[in-house]
């Protein structure tokens, strides 16, 4: 009896394998990836399958629905994209792809404010919060309930009191520890606050492999706020594990703002069913001369948007291409873009933190120095605390801001979104920002030979885990 029933549920099993393995194959993105998961599934169905479910999708199917839920709104951006059709261009530079990924225009009319740091960062949200008159909305992909984390909540409170509509996104799995009794509060003040629901839906239970790791805040339609930081003690620099926090945000006004807005709508969508057509402001006005563009990018796109944002950025550039990112584990395309960059003569670095946040990560980004190194990438380090900030800087036209990191799970997996400008201006800004930051980092020079054997083995075991990372 027992022989029978192992037989059945062996039986049940390799076809379950069987019919993981097809689906693998149509919907991995890359056939590297097929192979390794027939593989898997095959040898070992056991394993195999139920990582699979869980794991192996690279398209958020469940989500396509919301993309772009108003279609008003969407037809209102087209529209304002040509009343503020961008003015100040650079000549020669070819912002179409930017568009295509974004699918959004470029728009002028824009302003933004560099801000570095926590104190800067936080400081500047919470005084456009409290400034509040018809609406607020916050996104973060992580919340703690510590004391920035008590500072939001307090704020968000007393602004609901006054009769300001809140509403807020967290991510259910960067905000795990988040406990109940935070939200609660929040909820009984008459704050909105939702998941983003990465596993609602019994066509997308399975899907826990994606993430929502924006992190955006909009007061009423007139002023926004996107960058690497989110809100916890850490991001103050208040952790000891970590020591110095060193990230970057930017505050924006004018019609980057509505981009922005629509972001958060189309995942206020998905969380909620809720159309925020008619209850916020979409008549953007001008409020400064920088013309940019916000790109969101995640797994619900029919394009590669994370890579192909990375990849434009970078073959665009003639003179240099500096990024900042905390993780380092770059796609074939994207590691490609840079050997070429380089071996073209611009002047490509690549900052990453010493200290370590994810050490599979951490590990995996040595397997890829070798590969940029001997092709004239500079990787620098930077030394004090850690380094979060994601941030792009090509020739003298073009900074990005943003969510976006060098990895599989970003440019993959995530729900992501990056501000755009293009002007010598905010560049110059951001060029003095990331030369501070060079001279507290220290230029990597040694292959991968040179480290301990420990690290050798445990970097290309790591990269082999890159397409989850």
């Amino acid at each position: 009896m027992w022989a029978l029933i192992s037989a059945i549920i062996l039986a049940v099993l390799f076809m379950a394998a069987i019919a993981c393995a097809i689906s693998a194959v149509k919907s991995a993105r890359t056939p590297q990836g097929a192979v390794a998961w027939v593989v898997f599934l095959l040898v070992a169905p056991h394993f195999g399958v139920p990582l699979f479910l869980f794991f192996g999708q690279s398209r958020y199917n469940g989500y396509v629905v919301a993309r772009r839920s108003s279609e008003a709104v969407a037809a209102q951006i087209v529209e304002f994209g040509e009343a503020h059709a961008a003015r100040h261009l650079p000549d020669g530079l070819n912002t179409k792809p930017f568009e295509r990924v974004a699918e959004m225009p470029v728009v002028s009319g824009n302003d933004a404010k560099l801000l570095v740091d926590g104190d800067d960062t936080f400081g500047a949200i919470f005084a456009a919060i409290e400034a509040a008159q018809d609406y607020i909305l916050v996104q973060f992909y992580m919340f703690h309930d510590d004391e920035l984390g008590r500072a939001m909540q307090n704020l968000l409170i007393r602004k609901a009191g006054q009769g300001v509509p809140v509403r807020l996104i967290y991510d259910d799995i960067g905000s795990t520890r988040l406990p109940k009794s935070y939200l609660d509060k929040l909820r009984d003040a008459g704050v909105r606050a939702y998941s983003a629901h990465s596993i609602r839906g019994p066509h997308s239970r399975f899907q826990l492999n994606f993430r929502n790791h924006r992190k955006i805040v909009i007061v009423d339609g007139e002023v926004g706020f996107i960058g690497g930081l989110n809100v916890g003690d850490e991001y103050m620099g208040r952790d000891t594990r970590f020591g110095p926090w060193r990230d970057t945000h930017v505050q924006l006004r004018g019609p980057m703002v509505t981009q922005l807005q629509l972001v958060f709508a189309e995942d206020w969508h998905w969380a909620t069913h809720e159309d925020l057509t008619e209850p916020l402001n979409w008549e953007p006005r001008d409020a400064g001369d920088y013309d940019g563009l916000v790109i969101p990018t995640g797994p619900a796109d029919e394009i590669e948007s994370g890579s192909l944002y990375f990849c434009a950025a970078i073959d665009a550039a003639k003179d240099r291409v500096w990024i900042a990112s905390p993780y380092f584990v770059p796609e074939i395309d994207i590691l490609t873009s840079l050997k070429l960059a380089a071996m073209r003569g611009a002047d490509v670095r690549i900052l990453v933190p010493e200290g370590i946040d994810h050490r599979i990560v951490w590990l995996a980004a040595f397997a890829y120095f070798d590969e940029v190194i001997q092709a004239g990438v500079q990787i620098w380090r930077y030394q004090p605390g850690f380094m979060h900030q994601k941030v792009v800087l090509v020739d003298e036209t073009i900074t990005s801001i943003g969510t976006l990191n060098m990895d599989n799970r970003s440019c993959r997996l995530n729900f992501e979104a990056t501000a755009m400008i293009f002007d010598s201006r905010m560049a110059k800004q951001v060029a003095a920002m990331l030369e501070k930051d060079f001279e507290r980092s220290t230029r990597m020079t040694a292959l991968l030979a040179d480290q301990p054997l420990r690290r050798q083995i445990g970097a290309r075991v790591a990269r082999l885990f890159g397409p989850l990372l």
